[in-house]
C-alpha cells in the first residue's frame, strides 16, 4: 500500500507513511520498519516478511510436568481452612523450590494456573468450609401459598438486647421463645425466662394448642429446649441425644404432630429469624427502655450502656404490645399476605382451614414431665425423683415398663401412668413425699451452682497463671544433688518406763548394750513419778498406787481424759504424762487396751 501511494509520484515517502499510519492505525516507526524489510523483496513474498516475529518465536516456559511439584506444594498450602493469602503461600513455595531445585513460575502465572485448574466452588469450600460453599448457591425458595393457617408452625429462642431486673434481684438479658404460623407469619404464642428451657417451650406450646389448635407440622431449632425427650421423644431425626428404640414417645409425636429439624447453624431454614430481627429493632429500642438497651453486638454498645434495668413486669407489657403491633401491621409483602397484616392473613385462612382441637385425654399429655421407669417387681410401686407413687391397680402389673407423666411444678399432685406405646393405664397418687417440690427450681439451682463453680475455677486460674508443671520444672532445674549425710549421734535419750527387762538373752531380737547412765536416768524418772510432797486436790493421792504398769497406764488415761475435757492439770503431772505416753510400755498397753479392753490390761 505504501509503495502504491509512493509510486504515483504525487507525494513524498513521508507523506505516504503519514497517510497509511492514519488509515491503518499503525505507528510510523512500524511502517518504516516494514518498508526497510521489503526493500529488494519480490512483491509476492513481501507479506511473509512483515508478519510479527514474536508470535513465531519458541517459548522458553518450562513444561507443566516440570512444575508439578511446585504447584502441588503451592495448592496444598493455599487450600486451607485458615485462608492464608496467595502471596504468602507463593513465597513459601518459592523458598521450597529454591531448596529443592524446582523451576519457579511468575506469581501471576501461578495464580492463573490455580484458578484454571481448581474450580471456584472447590476453592471456596477448601478455604471457608461448608458455610462458604453454601453461599455459592442460591437459597431454596419455599412456596407457602399452598399451605393453610396452623398447618405448620416454627419455633425458636432469641435473647432480647435489654437488661431486665427479675424478682430474685438478678439482672440479665431475657430469652423469648415464640411459635410462629408458617402460612401467615403471625406469632401465635410466646414465653420469657432467664435462659432457654423446656418448661418455657412447653408453656408456649400449651398456649398455642389451647388457643388455636393442634398444628400438623412443627419446625424446630436444634436446641436442647426443643430436642428434649419429654417433648420430642421418639422422633428419629434429632441432632441431639441418643435415639433409642425403647424411649417413650414425647408429647408432639403422641399428638400426631410431625417434627422437622432445621439444619444446625443455618438461619435461613427458620422463617422466625426474620421476625426476631424486627422485634430486636422495634421492641429493644423502645423509648421506654432507654438506658437498658445493650446493643446487638459487643462493639455496638450505646453510650448509656448499663445505666438502667427494666422491671420484668414493664418488659413483659412492652413486649406484648410490640408483638401485637407486629402481627397487626399492614403492608406485608409476603406471597401469602399481599399487602395485608399477619392477623388478617391468618384469620382469613383459619376460618376455612380444617383445625384439629385437643381432646380431654390429650390435655393430660401437656403435663410436661415424664419419667421412664419400671414398676416394683413385688408391689408395682413407682419411684420418681425420690417420691413414691402407687395405686391398687399397679399391684397387678409388677415389673412393667411404664412412662409416668407429671406436673414438674407439683410432684406431690400425683402422676399419670402410660404404657410405652402411649396407652393410658391409670393415675397414681403420691404415697411418700420426700422429693423436690419444684423440678424447675431444682434444675435452676443446679445450673446456678455450676455457674458458680465455673466462675471460681476461672478466678483460681487467674490467680495462679504459672502452670504447676512449669513450677516443677524450674524446681527440678534448681535442685542440687544432696551430699552424703554424716551419721548423727544422739545426745539425749528419752527414758523408757516399765519393769526391768529380763537378763535372759533373746536369741531373735537385738538387745542394745547396757548403758549404766541410761539405766540410772530411767530409774530416776520412775521414782520421780511417786507422790509429790505438795499437790492439789485434782492430782492423785499418795496411795493411788502407780507402781504397776497397769496402774500407770490407767493413770495416764485419766489425765488424758481430763485434758480432753478441759480440766486443770498440774505442770508436773503434765510433764510426767507427756513423757510416759512416749514409752514402749504405754504404747504396748494401749494396743492391748484397744484390742481387749480394760480386762486385757489388768
Amino acid at each position: 500500500m505504501i509503495e502504491a501511494i509512493w509510486a504515483t509520484g504525487s507525494t513524498t515517502k513521508d507523506a505516504a507513511v503519514e497517510a497509511v499510519s492514519v488509515k491503518c492505525g499503525k505507528s510510523k516507526r512500524t511502517l518504516y520498519d516494514w518498508m526497510g524489510l521489503i526493500d529488494g523483496i519480490a512483491e509476492d513474498d513481501r507479506l511473509a516478511y512483515i508478519v510479527p516475529k514474536n508470535r513465531l518465536a519458541d517459548r522458553t516456559t518450562p513444561e507443566q510436568d516440570d512444575m508439578r511439584a511446585f504447584f502441588e506444594h503451592l495448592k496444598s498450602q493455599f487450600l486451607q481452612f485458615e485462608g492464608p493469602t496467595f502471596a504468602q503461600c507463593y513465597r513459601d513455595a518459592v523458598d521450597e523450590a529454591k531448596a529443592k531445585g524446582w523451576p519457579i513460575p511468575h506469581q501471576r502465572t501461578a495464580l492463573r494456573r490455580i484458578e484454571r485448574e481448581v474450580p471456584h466452588v472447590t476453592r471456596v469450600y477448601a478455604r471457608e468450609g461448608e458455610k462458604g460453599m453454601l453461599r455459592c448457591y442460591p437459597a431454596q425458595i419455599r412456596d407457602r401459598t399452598g399451605m393453610t393457617a396452623l398447618e405448620g408452625v416454627n419455633a425458636d429462642c432469641h435473647k432480647i438486647d435489654v437488661f431486665v431486673s427479675w424478682p430474685d434481684g438478678t439482672i440479665t438479658r431475657p430469652q423469648i421463645v415464640a411459635f410462629q404460623d408458617l402460612y401467615s407469619g403471625k406469632i401465635l404464642s410466646w414465653r420469657v425466662d432467664h435462659d432457654p428451657n423446656k418448661v418455657m417451650v412447653m408453656a408456649a406450646f400449651i398456649e398455642l394448642v389451647e388457643t388455636w389448635g393442634i398444628p400438623r407440622h412443627c419446625l424446630f431449632d436444634n436446641g436442647r429446649e426443643f430436642a428434649n425427650k419429654w417433648m420430642t421423644g421418639g422422633t428419629p431425626t434429632r441432632f441431639r441425644f441418643k435415639v433409642r428404640d425403647e424411649e417413650p414417645m414425647g408429647v408432639l409425636p403422641l399428638l400426631g404432630i410431625k417434627v422437622h429439624w432445621a439444619t444446625p447453624g443455618h438461619g435461613q431454614a427458620k422463617p422466625i429469624e426474620r421476625t426476631f430481627r424486627d422485634l430486636a429493632s422495634d421492641v429493644a429500642k423502645d423509648p421506654r427502655f432507654q438506658g437498658a438497651y445493650v446493643g446487638n453486638r459487643p462493639d455496638a454498645k450505646p453510650e448509656n450502656y448499663g445505666s438502667r434495668a427494666i422491671p420484668v413486669a414493664t418488659f413483659l407489657k412492652v413486649l406484648d404490645e410490640g408483638i401485637r403491633a407486629h402481627n397487626a401491621r399492614d403492608g406485608r409483602l409476603s406471597p401469602t399476605c399481599l399487602g395485608r397484616s399477619f392477623d388478617v392473613t391468618f384469620q382469613d385462612s383459619y376460618e376455612t382451614a380444617p383445625i384439629r382441637k385437643a381432646t380431654e385425654e390429650q390435655r393430660r399429655l401437656w403435663l410436661m414431665g415424664h419419667h421412664f421407669g419400671t414398676l416394683n417387681a413385688q408391689n408395682g410401686q413407682l419411684v420418681v425423683l425420690k417420691n413414691h407413687y402407687h395405686s391398687e391397680w399397679m399391684s397387678q402389673h409388677p415389673g412393667r415398663k411404664v412412662v409416668a407423666r407429671f406436673n414438674p411444678e407439683d410432684l406431690w399432685a400425683g402422676v399419670y401412668i402410660y404404657d410405652i406405646d402411649g396407652t393410658y393405664l391409670g393415675f397414681a397418687e403420691c404415697r411418700q413425699k420426700v422429693g423436690f417440690f419444684d423440678v424447675t427450681g431444682a434444675q435452676e439451682q443446679a445450673r446456678k451452682k455450676r455457674r458458680i463453680k465455673k466462675a471460681e475455677k476461672q478466678l483460681l486460674e487467674a490467680h495462679r497463671p504459672v502452670p504447676i508443671r512449669e513450677i516443677a520444672a524450674c524446681k527440678e532445674a534448681r535442685a542440687v544433688p544432696a551430699a552424703p549425710a554424716e551419721p548423727l549421734e544422739a545426745k539425749v535419750v528419752s527414758p523408757v518406763f516399765g519393769a526391768k527387762r529380763s537378763a535372759r538373752p533373746n536369741p531373735v531380737a537385738y538387745e542394745a548394750p547396757v548403758n549404766p547412765d541410761i539405766e540410772a536416768a530411767q530409774e530416776a524418772m520412775i521414782l520421780s513419778m511417786s507422790p509429790a510432797k505438795s499437790r492439789t486436790d485434782a492430782e492423785p493421792k499418795a496411795d493411788d498406787g502407780r507402781g504397776t504398769p497397769a496402774e500407770r497406764f490407767f493413770w495416764a488415761q485419766s489425765v488424758l481424759a481430763r485434758s480432753e475435757a478441759g480440766e486443770a492439770i498440774g505442770e508436773e503431772e503434765a510433764r510426767q504424762v507427756t513423757e510416759y505416753v512416749k514409752s514402749a510400755e504405754y504404747q504396748g498397753l494401749l494396743d492391748i487396751y484397744e484390742a481387749y479392753g480394760e480386762a486385757g490390761v489388768r
